[in-house]
């Protein structure tokens, strides 16, 4: 099937970047809002930001015409049964979005494809509430949309192939590169980064590193973009306890158990950049740690003689899950590095830089970890 004509539900940040691409990419959008106000609000997010692409150069006029000519506002969801494919992006609570899909499933005429843009939801759940289950797919775009490249389109069991090919092929024409992926929590790079992510948390908690070393580690250490508190406090601090729960939920695996610390900062109301306050403050000029307090002696000893212990302790565990997921034949190495590369802003993916490192070195440090590495890093 040929994609067309793109219905787009809920314009906030991101689903008004989510609209801007398929605008940009050459297919009519229909773009769906509750009520005016918000409707309006999405309108405008959606012309900051071409504006401020043509006063970077980066549209000329006559581009910006035919991209706004491209949109269709309105507040009903009828107007959504033209379309050939409806991407949702709204608010991340399986109970919304099942109710939304329940009804795009009356609206939309039988070979219109669904997308949910969840990052952990499991997307077959939200297919049952339809009855077109093998025409609801995942299509993960990632923040900013208009900006980064990565689109993962989610594959249920029962998906049908045309339409993956389809949203595959629509994302690929809009200038994203596309990774097809199978319905499990977090899918690539969520699953990959959010336990890095809480590795950092309960490193924190536990008073082995500060702040400002944990992420100065990552950053200037591993070469990552952001230390790992730092981006947790971006994404924000709530957001982040809610993925990580239902990707708990779903896998039951330690590494997603939220840090009993990031469960009370948020608790606490300090939600990150967005309340001003997480693991850093941003209220004064540039951000300084929120959290103070002693790092204990021998962890003190060990970093007083050049050990690379905060780089070591984070970043080898988050090789050997990405080692894993290509032993479980979920994603392709170079499917995995492409993910963390254009989803979070990798330099270089993990399995690239599992091949600098060794993994002789890697496993080694696993063991004295008191981790098992996975049999794939043994065997490599």
């Amino acid at each position: 099937m040929q994609i067309s004509t793109v219905g787009v539900v809920g314009l906030g940040t991101m689903g008004a970047g989510i609209a801007e691409v398929f605008a940009r990419g050459g297919v009519e959008v229909v773009a769906v809002e509750v009520d005016e106000r918000l409707l309006e609000a999405g309108r405008g997010r959606v012309d900051k930001s071409l504006h401020r692409a043509v006063d970077r150069g980066r549209l000329d006029t006559a581009e910006h015409e035919q991209i706004v000519s491209r949109f269709r506002y309105t507040v009903e969801r009828a107007d959504l049964a033209g379309c050939d494919l409806v991407v949702e992006a709204v608010p991340e609570r399986l109970e919304i979005k099942t109710s939304l899909f329940g009804e795009l499933d009356g609206i939309c005429p039988p070979h219109t494809v669904l997308a949910t843009n969840t990052s952990s939801l499991p997307v077959t759940a939200i297919a049952a509430s339809t009855a077109r289950r093998g025409r609801v797919v995942g299509m993960h775009f990632f923040n900013p949309a208009p900006v980064m490249r990565l689109v993962e389109v989610v594959r249920t069991v029962v998906a049908d192939e045309d339409a993956i090919n389809a949203v595959a092929e629509l994302a690929s024409r809009c200038g994203k590169t596309p990774v097809v992926v199978g319905d499990r929590a977090g899918f690539i790079a969520n699953a990959l980064l959010f336990g890095y992510l809480n590795d950092a948390a309960l490193m924190a908690e536990r008073q082995h590193a500060t702040v400002a070393a944990i992420d100065d580690a990552m950053s200037s250490g591993a070469g990552l973009p952001m230390g790992p508190l730092a981006l947790m406090d971006m994404i924000g601090l709530d957001v982040c306890l809610e993925v990580l729960e239902v990707m708990y939920d779903e896998t039951r695996d330690r590494r997603y158990a939220p840090a009993p610390l990031l469960k009370r900062l948020v608790l606490a109301g300090l939600l990150g950049r967005k309340s001003g306050r997480g693991y850093y403050r941003y209220d004064s000029g540039d951000p300084e740690p929120a959290l103070s307090f002693t790092v204990s002696e021998p962890v003190q000893a060990s970093l007083r003689r050049g050990s690379s212990y905060v780089l070591e302790t984070l970043l080898y565990p988050h090789l050997d899950d990405a080692v894993r997921m290509v032993e479980d034949n979920y994603a392709t190495r170079d499917d995995v590095d492409t993910a963390m590369r254009l989803g979070c802003g990798y330099p270089r993916g993990p399995l690239t830089m599992l091949d600098e490192i060794g993994p002789k070195v890697v496993a080694d440090a696993l063991v004295q970890m008191g981790r098992s590495p996975s049999p794939l890093m043994r065997e490599m």
